[in-house]
């Protein structure tokens, strides 16, 4: 009996599980999978990995690099002896000290990657706001046509009403024929927001790489009243996660490392270099030799140039040394302005950081107000609804006592609708609103809310 019962669970559980997914389809997880279905995104994530991945190994520039050579020398001579000679050498540099140029040139590189992935991250968060904005499209769309369709079912029920009235002589027949009228152009209405809805399911499942859309457990709520953070603390939050100022930040690292790297690159670089060779006639080879070195290489708009010094053993009995030395006066005189460049281009991407600041500052000030604004509207709209909804059983009682046609009573109840559509329309506008807010704070759909707990 419990083997039964354990299999029967374990045959309902992934069913159980998939319709818990089903039902629990969220903003967060419409826009996860528009991002997921994106083939565009997907190839430039792959492109950055490969980018990142070269920049990883390019770290072998501080290790030694080794290098090995093999010749053979057979020369053949008629008025002397032949000559057979083999060599193999090993060759070994290493880069003692640049002035920290390489170590700038990866930092370089390093902010250009996070620059770039910093706009794969905008570019996500672009894709996964059209598939909240076609969700909450979806939400109006659905509670509209469900609003209509009471409208349409109540005067139907008013037509059918009439229709006996009129059997029994108690209305004119062009009254009927009115009634009629609105109520197919209320049908014909509907149809035409049935199929739009269609339509906008259809954009939002091919988004989201979906053949049809799951059951969304999103609402909206003409009841809610937004959770909205303090200035300040929105502010400090949109400084720390902002897309555009995280970019600027990105860019002006890269514009330090670009004057840092300019501004040494006067500064000499010095490597070790090392040789063992094998040589001989016959193999095994018998002999060798070995040498070190050190070379010196300096480069400035004046003068560039380089020095090496080496020295070694051939043994049994040979020692070599070696001094040699270049320079080259006035190479570029021109790339002296180069750092005045990088400095200005620096200076003017902070000026450019501060001005955006302000209006990502200025911009969260108006989006918190927008909502408390929208709010306002969405209340409004609701104490607009609530006195229809008295002025529509206001009328069903004058109807009752003859004060009225059963056709004004259905106009009366078709602007009730119209006002009820108002009410989701100012609800969906603050959502709207939240979302941008959200955006401009780098925040996931419904996290709003989540700044005003962390104040509290």
């Amino acid at each position: 009996m419990k083997s039964l019962r354990f299999l029967i669970i374990l045959f309902l559980c992934p069913a159980y599980f998939a319709a818990a997914i089903e039902t629990d389809f969220t903003f967060a997880d419409a826009a996860r999978l528009a991002v997921e279905a994106s083939d565009d995104l997907r190839n430039e994530y792959a492109a950055r990995a490969l980018r990142e991945g070269a920049w990883k190994w390019s770290i072998r520039a501080y290790f030694p690099k080794l290098s090995i050579s093999a010749s053979e020398d057979d020369r053949l001579s008629k008025t002397g002896s032949d000559s057979f000679q083999k060599n193999y050498s090993a060759n070994v540099e290493q880069l003692l000290w640049d002035g920290g140029r390489l170590f700038l040139s990866r930092k370089m590189e390093k902010a250009e990657l996070d620059l770039s992935g910093n706009r794969l991250r905008q570019a996500a968060s672009d894709i996964g706001e059209t598939a909240v904005s076609g969700y909450r499209e979806v939400l109006i769309g659905r509670n509209i046509l469900e609003i209509r369709e009471k409208t349409i079912k109540f005067l139907d029920e008013q037509l059918r009403i009439m229709e006996r009235e009129a059997e029994l002589g108690l209305i004119r027949p062009t009254d009927l024929l009115e009634a009629e009228i609105t109520s197919a152009l209320a049908e014909l209405d509907s149809i035409s927001l049935a199929m739009d809805l269609d339509e906008i399911e259809w954009r939002l499942a091919d988004k989201l790489g979906l053949e049809k859309l799951p059951s969304l457990s999103e609402r909206i709520d003409t009841d809610r009243r937004p959770v909205l953070p303090e200035p300040s603390a929105a502010k400090a939050l949109a400084e720390s996660r902002n897309h555009d100022l995280a970019a600027y930040r990105f860019t002006i690292a890269k514009r330090q490392a670009e004057l840092k790297a300019a501004s040494r690159s006067w500064i000499p670089s010095l490597r070790l270099t090392g040789t063992f060779g094998l040589s001989g006639r016959h193999y095994p080879l018998s002999r060798h030799n070995w040498s070190v070195g050190l070379l010196i290489d300096f480069s400035s708009p004046w003068i560039s140039g380089n020095f090496s010094a080496n020295a070694g053993w051939d043994p049994p009995h040979d020692q070599n040394a070696r001094l040699q030395q270049s320079l080259v006066p006035l190479p570029d005189p021109g790339a002296v302005f180069s750092i005045r460049a990088v400095r200005l281009a620096l200076n003017h991407e902070r000026l450019m950081y501060q001005t955006a600041l302000k209006e990502v500052f200025n911009a969260v000030e108006r989006g918190i107000k927008t909502c408390e604004l929208l709010d306002k509207k969405r209340l409004l709209a609701a104490e607009t609804l609530e006195l229809e909804g008295e002025r529509f059983r206001l009328a069903e009682l004058k109807l009752s006592l003859g004060e009225i046609t059963r056709l004004d009573l259905m106009e009366i109840r078709l602007d009730y609708e119209k006002r009820e559509a108002a009410l989701v329309e100012a609800s969906a506008a603050l959502l709207e609103a939240e979302r941008q807010l959200e955006r401009l704070l780098d925040l996931a759909p419904g996290e709003l809310a989540s700044i005003k707990e962390l104040e509290i």
